[in-house]
């Protein structure tokens, strides 16, 4: 049977009109503030000639509030899926240039018919956020999209990892998709981000603001935490998310894609000793040490602009994917807070739902004490880093560079919070508080009684301290900790910890699910 051409011509015209919708002047405009078209950036993704395009011809139902005749190509939002080297990735990605990008029914069925496909088949999602939000045409149908896409978002989650790219407008209701999804990229110069606009703020409260205020990338990057990744455009972004996916599993029942053949280095890294102040009071650069830790010196840092106090992000020990998680005490001491008690919990917990093993790097005075974080919660907001840490069953392996004191010797992923192997360095200290803290409360009639040598005796006692209840010695006499190590060791120590580890396999008691602070 032979197919009339005029058959082929209606699709090949029908295809085009979906396609090539966008005016060539627009396009440029679109390409000079650092955007692509919303089929650019599926083209960019995907290895070329491996995406499939699901509901191309999907259209809105024409009964709605001023719908009837109106064309909108694949109703405003592309959805699929192609390969990225051997992974395959499901997509959707909203066209802004349809309606604003708009969601309605229809588009909420065909993002959610993508979803659940990812679902079926273990694939990650890549989701492109660039709409004006419901599509006011449609009433309470784009609320039950909205809810339809908010439910499927919840049914993949812990299952195959899932990234929001904001490349333009992601305002209210929309907004809560991607806070659903594992990681968060927002373009800096094009995108935000919010729940209600200025001109309702203002409206409602009386104050006036700007969206760079309540929705720019840089805001949601370092104020609110919304947002993981800063990217300087739409193709910086894409990077990003084949940065992200190169770390992660396609789905909660494979390993990372960990390089077995890398050999573990077993030459002394003496170059670390020198970044140990010679003072222990004095600030250690994490970043530093992690560069000297991690396979080429490379870290794919996460939230690097929220709760600067501590760090987390995806790296590799002699090929071993794994998840860092280290205080940085160049700022606020590495001291914690509520953010960066938020900011762990939230790593850790991803950590584990995609089997990456956890490196942690410990050098902690404790919790930051004060009256706004007691009111804040600091006790709940650090109830989440311990409970993620002990509900988490990959590798972990903890290292205790310097101090370790308190309630935040625990939280940093102890033995006791289920670490698999802990090990420090002799410049280690482990006690309930600071050597200077104890002495104060310990001997405060003997330091009354010094006199003019109160300092002096102050400053031999809390050696004395460390000496014998803060040394790391006396943490490894009782067990506490796997063993002491030099500085210069630490690489192959954990890279050869994590291969040993990596079968780990650990059950807990059945459950629907711990029922975490929140």
């Amino acid at each position: 049977m032979t197919i009339e051409p005029k058959l082929i011509k209606t699709l090949r015209d029908k295809r085009e009109k979906i396609t090539q919708h966008i005016k060539p002047e627009k396009l440029e405009a679109m390409h000079a503030k650092g955007m692509l078209s919303a089929r650019e950036r599926i083209d960019a993704l995907f290895q070329e000639g491996t995406f499939q395009e699901l509901g191309m011809h999907a259209r809105h139902n024409a009964v709605h509030f001023g719908m009837a005749g109106r064309d909108l190509p694949a109703d405003g939002v592309i959805t699929g899926s192609g390969y990225l080297g051997s992974m395959q990735i499901a997509v959707f990605c909203q066209d802004f240039s349809v309606l604003a990008g708009t969601l309605g029914k229809m588009q909420a069925r065909k993002i959610t018919r993508v979803m659940r496909y990812a679902l079926k088949v273990g694939i990650p999602v890549v989701a492109f956020k660039d709409s004006g939000g419901a599509r006011i045409q449609e009433g309470v149908d784009a609320l039950s999209g909205y809810g339809d896409v908010f439910y499927s978002n919840v049914l993949l989650s812990g299952v195959v990892p899932q990234i929001a790219v904001i490349c333009g407008p992601c305002a209210g209701g929309a907004a809560y998709s991607p806070a659903l999804m594992d990681f968060v990229i927002m373009t800096r110069n094009n995108s935000y981000m919010c729940l209600t606009g200025p001109e309702v703020i203002k409206a409602v409260t009386g104050r006036t603001t700007t969206m760079a205020e309540i929705g720019s990338a840089e805001m949601h990057a370092s104020v609110s935490g919304n947002a993981h990744f800063v990217a300087e455009d739409d193709r910086h972004a894409l990077d990003l998310v084949k940065q992200i996916l190169s770390y992660m599993p396609s789905n909660n029942t494979e390993d990372p894609p960990h390089d077995l053949s890398v050999p573990i280095e077993e030459t002394a890294d003496h170059g670390i000793e020198d970044l140990i102040p010679a003072d222990p009071s004095a600030p250690l650069d994490m970043y530093a040490v992690i560069r000297r830790l991690v396979d080429n010196g490379e870290m794919l840092e996460v939230h690097a602009n929220f709760a600067r106090n501590i760090i987390v992000g995806f790296a590799r020990f002699s090929g071993v994917i794994v998840g860092i998680v280290a205080n940085q005490p160049m700022v606020m001491a590495g001291a914690l807070d509520l953010d960066a008690a938020d900011k762990v919990a939230r790593f850790v917990r991803t950590c584990n739902v995609f089997n990456i093993p956890l490196v942690t790097l410990v050098d902690v005075p404790g919790f930051l004490p004060g009256v706004e974080e007691e009111r804040g919660g600091i006790i709940r907001h650090g109830a989440k880093m311990l409970f993620a840490f002990a509900s988490c069953t990959t590798p972990k392996i903890t290292v205790i560079l310097r101090k370790a004191y308190g309630g935040s010797y625990l939280a940093m992923c102890s033995q006791e919070l289920g670490a698999d192997m802990v090990f420090a360095w002799p410049t280690a200290e482990i006690a309930v508080m600071g050597a200077d803290a104890a002495v104060k409360m310990l001997y405060r009639k003997e330091l009354e009684k010094a006199g003019d040598q109160r300092a002096a005796r102050a400053a031999e006692l809390a050696q004395d301290y460390r000496d014998e209840f803060a040394s790391p010695y006396e943490a490894a006499a009782n067990f506490y900790i796997t063993d002491v190590i030099e500085p210069c060791e630490t690489r192959a120590t954990v890279s050869l910890a994590l291969r040993k580890t990596l079968a780990k396999r650990e059950l807990r008691p059945s459950k629907k699910h711990g029922n975490m602070p929140m």
